[in-house]
Protein backbone atom coordinates (compact mmCIF):
# COMPACT_ATOMS: atom_id res chain seq x y z
CA UNK A 1 0.00 0.00 0.00
CA UNK A 2 2.77 2.54 0.81
CA UNK A 3 4.28 1.83 -2.61
CA UNK A 4 0.97 2.59 -4.35
CA UNK A 5 0.61 5.80 -2.33
CA UNK A 6 4.11 6.91 -3.26
CA UNK A 7 3.42 6.20 -6.94
CA UNK A 8 0.22 8.26 -6.82
CA UNK A 9 2.10 11.12 -5.19
CA UNK A 10 4.73 11.03 -7.94
CA UNK A 11 2.05 11.02 -10.68
CA UNK A 12 0.27 13.97 -9.04
CA UNK A 13 3.52 15.91 -8.72
CA UNK A 14 4.34 15.29 -12.37
CA UNK A 15 0.89 16.54 -13.39
CA UNK A 16 1.18 19.70 -11.28
CA UNK A 17 4.60 20.42 -12.77
CA UNK A 18 3.38 19.83 -16.34
CA UNK A 19 0.34 22.08 -15.88
CA UNK A 20 2.58 24.88 -14.63
CA UNK A 21 5.31 24.66 -17.24
CA UNK A 22 3.99 22.52 -20.11
CA UNK A 23 4.40 21.77 -22.87
CA UNK A 24 0.86 20.87 -23.86
CA UNK A 25 1.45 17.24 -24.84
CA UNK A 26 3.35 16.48 -21.61
CA UNK A 27 0.54 17.97 -19.52
CA UNK A 28 -2.11 16.02 -21.45
CA UNK A 29 -0.18 12.77 -21.06
CA UNK A 30 0.33 13.39 -17.33
CA UNK A 31 -3.36 14.20 -16.84
CA UNK A 32 -4.50 11.02 -18.59
CA UNK A 33 -2.03 8.98 -16.53
CA UNK A 34 -3.14 10.62 -13.28
CA UNK A 35 -6.77 9.68 -13.94
CA UNK A 36 -5.83 6.16 -15.02
CA UNK A 37 -8.00 6.30 -18.13
CA UNK A 38 -7.20 4.31 -21.29
CA UNK A 39 -7.59 6.34 -24.47
CA UNK A 40 -10.70 4.40 -25.44
CA UNK A 41 -12.39 5.60 -22.25
CA UNK A 42 -11.24 9.16 -22.89
CA UNK A 43 -12.76 8.95 -26.37
CA UNK A 44 -16.01 7.63 -24.88
CA UNK A 45 -16.20 10.52 -22.41
CA UNK A 46 -15.57 12.99 -25.24
CA UNK A 47 -18.43 11.53 -27.27
CA UNK A 48 -20.72 12.06 -24.28
CA UNK A 49 -19.71 15.73 -24.45
CA UNK A 50 -20.73 15.78 -28.12
CA UNK A 51 -17.15 15.85 -29.43
CA UNK A 52 -15.79 13.26 -31.87
CA UNK A 53 -12.05 12.59 -31.70
CA UNK A 54 -10.32 9.38 -32.72
CA UNK A 55 -8.10 7.34 -30.41
CA UNK A 56 -5.25 7.79 -32.89
CA UNK A 57 -5.56 11.59 -32.67
CA UNK A 58 -5.55 11.46 -28.87
CA UNK A 59 -2.43 9.31 -28.98
CA UNK A 60 -0.71 11.74 -31.35
CA UNK A 61 -1.67 14.69 -29.13
CA UNK A 62 -0.16 13.22 -25.99
CA UNK A 63 2.98 12.20 -27.86
CA UNK A 64 3.46 15.64 -29.35
CA UNK A 65 3.33 14.23 -32.89
CA UNK A 66 0.30 16.40 -33.72
CA UNK A 67 -1.43 19.36 -32.15
CA UNK A 68 -5.14 20.26 -31.82
CA UNK A 69 -5.88 22.94 -34.41
CA UNK A 70 -9.36 22.59 -35.90
CA UNK A 71 -12.28 24.17 -34.01
CA UNK A 72 -13.65 20.70 -33.21
CA UNK A 73 -10.26 19.69 -31.79
CA UNK A 74 -10.08 22.83 -29.65
CA UNK A 75 -13.56 22.08 -28.28
CA UNK A 76 -12.22 18.64 -27.42
CA UNK A 77 -9.40 20.22 -25.43
CA UNK A 78 -11.95 22.17 -23.40
CA UNK A 79 -13.91 18.97 -22.79
CA UNK A 80 -10.72 17.13 -21.77
CA UNK A 81 -10.14 19.71 -19.04
CA UNK A 82 -13.47 18.76 -17.51
CA UNK A 83 -13.10 15.01 -18.10
CA UNK A 84 -9.60 14.93 -16.61
CA UNK A 85 -10.63 17.23 -13.72
CA UNK A 86 -8.19 19.98 -14.65
CA UNK A 87 -8.47 23.73 -13.99
CA UNK A 88 -10.52 25.51 -16.64
CA UNK A 89 -8.43 26.70 -19.63
CA UNK A 90 -5.25 25.05 -18.28
CA UNK A 91 -4.67 22.99 -21.46
CA UNK A 92 -5.84 25.76 -23.82
CA UNK A 93 -3.38 28.16 -22.20
CA UNK A 94 -0.51 25.68 -22.59
CA UNK A 95 -1.43 25.23 -26.23
CA UNK A 96 -1.06 28.97 -26.81
CA UNK A 97 2.11 29.30 -24.72
CA UNK A 98 3.83 26.47 -26.59
CA UNK A 99 3.08 28.19 -29.90
CA UNK A 100 4.53 31.43 -28.54
CA UNK A 101 7.78 29.77 -27.42
CA UNK A 102 8.17 27.96 -30.71
CA UNK A 103 7.90 31.23 -32.64
CA UNK A 104 5.56 29.58 -35.15
CA UNK A 105 2.93 32.17 -36.02
CA UNK A 106 1.94 30.85 -39.42
CA UNK A 107 -0.14 27.81 -38.48
CA UNK A 108 -3.72 27.44 -37.35
CA UNK A 109 -4.99 28.75 -34.03
CA UNK A 110 -1.68 30.35 -33.11
CA UNK A 111 -3.10 33.26 -31.14
CA UNK A 112 -4.42 32.85 -27.63
CA UNK A 113 -7.40 34.93 -28.70
CA UNK A 114 -8.38 32.56 -31.52
CA UNK A 115 -7.93 29.58 -29.21
CA UNK A 116 -10.27 31.13 -26.66
CA UNK A 117 -12.88 31.96 -29.30
CA UNK A 118 -12.79 28.49 -30.81
CA UNK A 119 -13.02 26.81 -27.40
CA UNK A 120 -16.45 28.31 -26.73
CA UNK A 121 -15.67 30.63 -23.81
CA UNK A 122 -16.87 33.73 -25.64
CA UNK A 123 -20.22 32.18 -26.55
CA UNK A 124 -20.89 31.28 -22.93
CA UNK A 125 -19.95 34.76 -21.74
CA UNK A 126 -22.18 36.50 -24.29
CA UNK A 127 -25.09 34.19 -23.45
CA UNK A 128 -25.20 35.71 -19.96
CA UNK A 129 -26.40 38.99 -21.47
CA UNK A 130 -29.34 37.29 -23.20
CA UNK A 131 -28.85 39.16 -26.47
CA UNK A 132 -28.07 37.88 -30.00
CA UNK A 133 -24.42 37.69 -31.01
CA UNK A 134 -24.68 40.72 -33.34
CA UNK A 135 -27.10 42.55 -31.02
CA UNK A 136 -29.27 43.64 -33.95
CA UNK A 137 -26.52 45.85 -35.36
CA UNK A 138 -24.51 45.84 -38.57
CA UNK A 139 -21.06 47.47 -38.48
CA UNK A 140 -20.57 50.23 -41.06
CA UNK A 141 -17.21 51.33 -39.71
CA UNK A 142 -14.88 50.42 -36.86
CA UNK A 143 -11.66 52.19 -35.88
CA UNK A 144 -9.48 50.71 -33.13
CA UNK A 145 -6.48 52.39 -31.54
CA UNK A 146 -4.27 50.09 -29.47
CA UNK A 147 -1.60 51.56 -27.19
CA UNK A 148 1.46 49.49 -26.23
CA UNK A 149 3.00 50.64 -22.94
CA UNK A 150 6.48 51.01 -21.50
CA UNK A 151 6.62 47.33 -20.53
CA UNK A 152 5.53 46.49 -24.10
CA UNK A 153 2.16 45.40 -22.72
CA UNK A 154 -1.27 46.03 -24.22
CA UNK A 155 -2.00 49.12 -22.13
CA UNK A 156 -5.22 50.41 -23.68
CA UNK A 157 -7.65 49.88 -26.56
CA UNK A 158 -10.00 52.57 -27.83
CA UNK A 159 -12.86 51.68 -30.20
CA UNK A 160 -15.00 53.98 -32.34
CA UNK A 161 -18.04 52.27 -33.91
CA UNK A 162 -20.45 53.32 -36.65
CA UNK A 163 -23.40 50.92 -36.77
CA UNK A 164 -26.83 50.49 -38.37
CA UNK A 165 -29.74 48.71 -36.68
CA UNK A 166 -31.38 45.91 -38.66
CA UNK A 167 -34.31 45.55 -36.26
CA UNK A 168 -36.38 47.83 -34.06
CA UNK A 169 -35.65 48.45 -30.40
CA UNK A 170 -31.86 48.10 -30.31
CA UNK A 171 -30.44 50.13 -27.40
CA UNK A 172 -27.14 48.48 -26.48
CA UNK A 173 -23.93 46.86 -27.71
CA UNK A 174 -21.80 44.14 -26.11
CA UNK A 175 -18.12 45.08 -26.26
CA UNK A 176 -15.59 42.25 -25.87
CA UNK A 177 -11.96 42.67 -24.88
CA UNK A 178 -9.46 39.81 -25.13
CA UNK A 179 -6.51 40.22 -22.81
CA UNK A 180 -3.19 38.60 -23.63
CA UNK A 181 -2.10 35.42 -21.78
CA UNK A 182 -1.84 36.22 -18.08
CA UNK A 183 -4.24 39.19 -18.23
CA UNK A 184 -6.45 39.87 -15.22
CA UNK A 185 -9.93 41.13 -16.23
CA UNK A 186 -10.67 42.08 -12.62
CA UNK A 187 -8.12 44.89 -12.92
CA UNK A 188 -9.30 46.13 -16.33
CA UNK A 189 -11.47 49.24 -16.59
CA UNK A 190 -14.03 50.13 -19.25
CA UNK A 191 -14.85 53.79 -19.90
CA UNK A 192 -17.67 55.13 -22.06
CA UNK A 193 -16.36 58.04 -24.12
CA UNK A 194 -19.19 59.09 -26.42
CA UNK A 195 -22.92 58.36 -26.89
CA UNK A 196 -23.02 55.40 -24.47
CA UNK A 197 -22.77 54.43 -20.82
CA UNK A 198 -21.56 51.30 -19.04
CA UNK A 199 -24.08 48.62 -18.09
CA UNK A 200 -23.37 45.07 -16.93
CA UNK A 201 -19.83 43.70 -17.07
CA UNK A 202 -18.87 40.03 -17.22
CA UNK A 203 -15.35 38.65 -16.77
CA UNK A 204 -13.72 35.28 -17.37
CA UNK A 205 -10.57 35.24 -15.27
CA UNK A 206 -8.88 32.13 -16.68
CA UNK A 207 -8.90 33.46 -20.24
CA UNK A 208 -8.56 37.19 -19.58
CA UNK A 209 -11.80 38.01 -21.43
CA UNK A 210 -14.01 40.93 -20.46
CA UNK A 211 -17.46 41.67 -21.91
CA UNK A 212 -19.16 44.99 -21.21
CA UNK A 213 -22.66 46.18 -22.01
CA UNK A 214 -22.69 49.65 -23.59
CA UNK A 215 -26.09 51.29 -23.21
CA UNK A 216 -27.41 53.87 -25.68
CA UNK A 217 -29.67 56.74 -24.63
CA UNK A 218 -32.12 56.01 -27.45
CA UNK A 219 -33.81 52.98 -28.96
CA UNK A 220 -32.88 52.55 -32.60
CA UNK A 221 -35.35 51.65 -35.31
CA UNK A 222 -34.45 49.36 -38.19
CA UNK A 223 -32.28 51.38 -40.58
CA UNK A 224 -31.13 53.93 -37.99
CA UNK A 225 -27.39 54.63 -37.73
CA UNK A 226 -25.50 55.31 -34.52
CA UNK A 227 -21.98 56.29 -33.43
CA UNK A 228 -20.37 55.46 -30.09
CA UNK A 229 -16.92 55.28 -28.58
CA UNK A 230 -15.38 53.52 -25.58
CA UNK A 231 -12.01 52.44 -24.21
CA UNK A 232 -10.68 49.49 -22.23
CA UNK A 233 -7.73 50.13 -19.90
CA UNK A 234 -5.79 46.88 -19.62
CA UNK A 235 -2.05 46.74 -18.89
CA UNK A 236 -2.43 43.56 -16.80
CA UNK A 237 -0.52 41.04 -18.97
CA UNK A 238 3.06 40.57 -20.08
CA UNK A 239 4.65 41.49 -23.41
CA UNK A 240 2.21 41.91 -26.30
CA UNK A 241 3.44 40.89 -29.74
CA UNK A 242 0.32 41.27 -31.90
CA UNK A 243 -3.24 42.48 -32.05
CA UNK A 244 -5.95 40.53 -33.85
CA UNK A 245 -9.52 41.44 -34.79
CA UNK A 246 -11.99 38.65 -35.53
CA UNK A 247 -15.32 38.89 -37.36
CA UNK A 248 -18.06 36.28 -37.74
CA UNK A 249 -19.49 37.90 -40.87
CA UNK A 250 -18.50 40.56 -43.41
CA UNK A 251 -18.69 44.14 -42.17
CA UNK A 252 -17.87 47.70 -43.13
CA UNK A 253 -14.59 49.56 -43.09
CA UNK A 254 -12.11 48.55 -40.41
CA UNK A 255 -9.00 50.49 -39.36
CA UNK A 256 -6.46 49.38 -36.79
CA UNK A 257 -3.76 51.66 -35.41
CA UNK A 258 -1.10 50.37 -33.01
CA UNK A 259 0.87 53.02 -31.08
CA UNK A 260 4.13 52.19 -29.31
CA UNK A 261 5.90 53.80 -26.37
CA UNK A 262 9.08 55.64 -27.40
CA UNK A 263 11.19 53.45 -25.11
CA UNK A 264 10.13 50.18 -26.77
CA UNK A 265 9.75 50.59 -30.51
CA UNK A 266 9.49 47.41 -32.59
CA UNK A 267 12.10 46.39 -35.15
CA UNK A 268 9.48 45.65 -37.81
CA UNK A 269 5.72 45.23 -38.16
CA UNK A 270 3.54 43.15 -40.47
CA UNK A 271 -0.15 42.87 -41.22
CA UNK A 272 -1.78 39.47 -41.79
CA UNK A 273 -5.12 37.84 -42.43
CA UNK A 274 -6.52 34.47 -41.37
CA UNK A 275 -9.75 32.96 -42.71
CA UNK A 276 -10.50 31.10 -39.46
CA UNK A 277 -8.87 29.82 -36.30
CA UNK A 278 -8.18 26.58 -38.19
CA UNK A 279 -6.59 28.23 -41.25
CA UNK A 280 -3.01 29.29 -41.97
CA UNK A 281 -2.15 32.97 -41.99
CA UNK A 282 -1.79 34.82 -45.27
CA UNK A 283 -1.74 38.32 -46.73
CA UNK A 284 1.48 39.08 -44.88
CA UNK A 285 2.76 42.58 -45.68
CA UNK A 286 5.37 44.73 -43.92
CA UNK A 287 4.05 47.99 -42.48
CA UNK A 288 6.14 51.16 -42.19
CA UNK A 289 6.51 52.60 -38.68
CA UNK A 290 5.82 56.31 -38.37
CA UNK A 291 8.86 57.80 -36.64
CA UNK A 292 7.03 60.93 -35.49
CA UNK A 293 3.88 59.23 -34.20
CA UNK A 294 5.45 55.84 -33.34
CA UNK A 295 2.55 53.95 -34.89
CA UNK A 296 1.53 51.59 -37.66
CA UNK A 297 -1.90 51.00 -39.12
CA UNK A 298 -3.96 48.98 -41.55
CA UNK A 299 -7.24 49.72 -43.29
CA UNK A 300 -9.71 47.16 -44.62
CA UNK A 301 -12.26 48.89 -46.92
CA UNK A 302 -14.66 46.02 -46.21
CA UNK A 303 -13.96 43.64 -43.35
CA UNK A 304 -14.22 39.97 -44.26
CA UNK A 305 -15.23 37.09 -42.00
CA UNK A 306 -12.16 35.71 -40.21
CA UNK A 307 -9.21 37.51 -38.67
CA UNK A 308 -7.01 40.48 -39.55
CA UNK A 309 -4.24 41.90 -37.44
CA UNK A 310 -0.79 43.37 -36.94
CA UNK A 311 2.21 41.55 -35.49
CA UNK A 312 5.52 43.10 -34.50
CA UNK A 313 9.07 41.97 -33.79
CA UNK A 314 10.37 43.00 -30.37
CA UNK A 315 13.74 41.26 -30.53
CA UNK A 316 15.53 44.58 -30.05
CA UNK A 317 14.72 47.69 -28.01
CA UNK A 318 15.24 51.18 -29.43
CA UNK A 319 16.03 53.97 -26.99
Amino acid sequence: MPHATQHADVVTAELDSALRGGPFHVALRAAIAARGLPLQRVQHHLSRHGVRVGVTSLSYWQQGARRPQRPESLRAVRALEEILQLPEESLIRLLAETDDRSGDRSSAGRTYRSLVEASGVLEKLLAEFGTPRDGGLHTLGHHERVRIGTRRELAERESHHIVRAHRDGVDRYIAVHHGDPGADPERMHVRALENCRIGRIRRHHDTGVLAAELLFDIRLRAGDTFLFRYTVEDGTADVCREYVRGADSPGGQYALQVCFDSSALPVRCHRFTQHSAAAPRGGRQELPLSARHRSVHLVEPRLRAGYVGITWDLSRIHS
